[in-house]
């Protein structure tokens, strides 16, 4: 009698811990449900700005949804947006364009119209997530080949991009013979590549090459030095801890892409379409052309 007892005290047990398991998955799904409704489990909001000059009406997929200077925070998603000038001076011309809008981001859009796409000037700043620590940077300009500074130094020319610049505060100056150079503060982020596209216009200024020689802006390249062993390894990261991803010879020129400012390493183009890094102590930047002694370190890397 007294084990049927101990076995219909067990089955009590048993039925009040399955209940009470009950009881605690309903009040999860309670509780998840009104998280859910007091906006806790929303996918995160992007934000979008849009200055112009002068003022636009702003269409956003077809809907009109105000006029600038413009500011919201939307889905993230890609979007077409339209700029009408509003102007009873003169006719200026619409501005239209596709961006693709990123969670926790705000993307900018500045324009300044003119009675032609060519005349138009203005910048779009766009961000996409890349993951890691590092941040990058792309800038595209319009006419094509401006030149590009950041941070006061130059950087080459546009279509210019890095993987290495540092997150925060920054200057970039795109400018162009012929064109009214435009200058813009950015703010790169980790983990996201910024894109910019700047699209100058022209300041009236005739560029006479018959009347006068300009200069044509020198491509700067990479010279491989010499090295104990013959080659120089090209690593994936501006590091001796970076993958080996290919090696160069010494006395071979590469196109320069970029430099990181902390390990003065160089970043080049080694074969068509590949990008790493050379140890800036066995190679060393150059203007295309020109001609100078190359010094010979020590051991290699």
């Amino acid at each position: 009698m007294s084990s049927r007892m101990a076995f219909a005290k067990l089955l009590d047990v048993m039925k009040k811990l399955r209940i009470g398991i009950i009881l605690i998955v309903l009040g999860i799904i309670i509780v998840g449900a009104a998280l859910f409704l007091l906006g806790f489990f929303k996918p995160g909001s992007a934000g979008l700005s849009v200055e112009s000059v002068p003022a636009a009406t702003v269409f956003i997929d077809g809907e009109q949804v105000g006029r600038t200077p413009y500011e919201a925070t939307r889905k993230p998603g890609e979007i077409v947006i339209k700029l009408i000038p509003q102007s009873l001076d003169e006719v200026l011309v619409p501005f239209e364009t596709k961006v693709t809008l990123t969670s926790g981001i705000q993307t900018v859009i500045k324009r300044e119209f003119g009675d032609s796409e060519e005349t138009s000037s203005g910048e779009i700043l766009s961000f996409e997530k890349i993951g890691g620590d590092s941040s990058g940077l792309a800038i595209v300009s319009v006419p094509n080949a401006a030149q590009v500074f950041i941070d006061g130094a130059s950087r080459g020319f546009a279509p210019y991009k890095t993987s290495s610049i540092t997150p925060g505060e920054h200057k970039i100056v795109v400018s162009a013979p012929g064109y009214s150079e435009r200058a813009l503060s950015i703010k790169t982020v980790e983990g996201f590549k910024l894109t910019v596209v700047v699209k100058l216009a022209p300041n009236g200024e005739e560029i006479l090459e018959e009347e006068e020689e300009i200069e044509e802006p020198k491509q700067v390249e990479v010279e491989i030095l010499s090295t104990s062993t013959g080659f120089l390894r090209v690593r994936s990261e501006p590091s001796i801890l970076g993958e080996e991803v290919g090696r160069v010879e010494p006395g071979e020129f590469y196109p320069y892409l970029d430099e990181d400012e902390d390990t003065d390493w160089l970043k080049i183009e080694y074969e068509e379409g590949k990008e790493g890094w050379v140890s800036g102590q066995y190679a060393k930047k150059v203007e295309e052309n020109e001609e100078e002694p190359s010094p010979s370190p020590s051991p290699s890397l």
